[in-house]
């Protein structure tokens, strides 16, 4: 459990806001069903340990995640429903591609979380090193964690 025990001491200081991508973080990322995400495959692992986060008092959970089309919003709805239903709804955060013309998806996550007021520390687990390096580079202040750190 070490990221949960990294978030578990930093959280004995401060509120922590934790946002987890879904695509290779809680789902399995796979290239054939790129646009069939209610069938993908939960990281049972992976949801365990944030599972137990979720109980933690100065921790918020949030997914973060982009959908290249309108309709795999309700899709990742219903797979969150199944397996991830410790995330509440109102902190389900799916963004669809298509409402940010010219954007990459590390674009519309920076756009996000320039926005979001969190109540101290920001933090945010993600499998693409592009992201978390463009994240790094304009928003210094976000905690950053590649997904590898939820496997013990």
């Amino acid at each position: 459990m070490h990221f949960y025990n990294i978030i578990e001491t930093l959280s004995r200081q401060h509120h922590i806001v934790l946002f987890v991508d879904m695509d290779g973080v809680i789902a399995a990322y796979d290239f054939g069903r790129k646009f069939d995400f209610d069938k993908k495959r939960p990281l049972l692992h992976h949801l365990d340990v944030l599972e137990k986060m979720s109980h933690l008092e100065q921790v918020e959970l949030y997914i973060l995640s982009i959908s290249p089309k309108e309709e795999q919003i309700e899709e990742k709805q219903r797979w969150l429903d199944q397996y991830a239903s410790f995330f509440p709804k109102d902190h389900r955060i799916i963004l669809a591609k298509p409402q940010y013309p010219g954007l990459s998806s590390k674009e519309i996550k920076v756009e996000f979380l320039k926005q979001f007021q969190a109540p101290d520390k920001v933090a945010l687990i993600d499998d693409d090193n592009a992201i978390l390096k463009y994240i790094h580079h304009l928003l210094p202040y976000v905690l950053l964690y590649q997904d590898s750190e939820l496997v013990d």
